[in-house]
């Protein structure tokens, strides 16, 4: 414990000289949130979080999971679109060359993932999708790459991702740099990414704020609660992305920020320039 607070501590000084630097630069500005979000929960399946595994992570039992559940609930209650990535793969047998694993076994273990062992990728049953709700497989770090989640998302006309699990070194990280590539508003929130060692998650998060995305604060209650459900979702641009009102005067949008402002909602409120322009 004592290590912990000691590194947190070293972390803070370092981060706060960063930071003059990187703003006196321009870096660190803010995307903020758009007019309809998704959850995407990445790799929060068993081989990550149950005890026991080579990919096991910390702070799962009694932070990452009550906040990923917090935040299912707020996002089925209000009809958000969720999104439950995990990873397997089909020839784990290294000797194979036709194996989907990449070269991945030559730095991790990652045959333990095997698809034929489904216990250890299927989703936390704590946090188990239901009905109408997505389980996608990928084969690499990023929930995108060479997946169908960026249009899945477009489809659904979101244009802000809200982005939890682990690892925040790796996937967690990759899928946020992506999503911000793909044209979506994302979001990292804090108390529900994890790693394996201690000070991952406060230096990934601190480190891609500058150029991939702001994070959240979970509290007792959801980033979604009471935020505004359309009557009528945007249509989808000939580009794919979201249209629609957007400018200063536009009701969604003071709506949105009265719900993501108010003490009810578990939103920290990181910046003012969070919000839109």
């Amino acid at each position: 414990m004592a290590f912990e607070e000691d590194l947190e501590a070293t972390l803070t000084r370092a981060f706060e000289q960063a930071t003059s630097l990187y703003q006196g630069r321009g870096f660190q500005r803010r995307v903020g949130f758009g007019r309809r979000p998704a959850l995407i929960n990445v790799d929060l399946a068993n081989a990550w979080t149950r005890p026991g595994n080579p990919f096991t992570c910390e702070k799962i039992d009694d932070q990452i999971i009550p906040g990923v559940q917090a935040l299912l609930a707020a996002c089925r209650r209000n009809g958000h679109p969720v999104v439950h990535v995990t990873t397997c793969y089909q020839v784990t047998d290294e000797t194979v060359a036709a194996t989907d694993m990449g070269l991945w076994h030559h730095k991790i273990p990652i045959e333990v993932v095997a698809q034929d062992n489904p216990e250890l990728w299927a989703i936390d049953s704590r946090i188990e999708p239901v009905k109408g709700e997505q389980v996608l497989i990928k084969k690499r770090a990023s929930a995108f790459h060479g997946t169908y989640l960026a249009g899945f998302l477009r489809a659904n006309n979101v244009d802000t991702i809200l982005v939890t699990g682990v690892t925040a070194s790796a996937c967690v990280r990759t899928t946020l740099c992506d999503g911000l590539a793909e044209g979506f508003r994302t979001i990292a929130v804090k108390e529900c990414i994890g790693d394996r060692v201690p000070g991952a998650v406060a230096w990934n998060l601190f480190d891609i704020v500058p150029s991939s995305g702001p994070w959240a604060r979970a509290r007792s209650r959801s980033p979604c609660h009471r935020l505004p459900v359309p009557r009528k979702a945007p249509s989808p641009s000939p580009t794919g992305a979201a249209t629609g009102t957007s400018g200063p005067s536009s009701s969604w949008k003071r709506r949105w920020w009265k719900a993501a402002a108010s003490r009810s909602c578990a939103i920290s409120a990181w910046s003012r320039s969070a919000r839109p322009s």
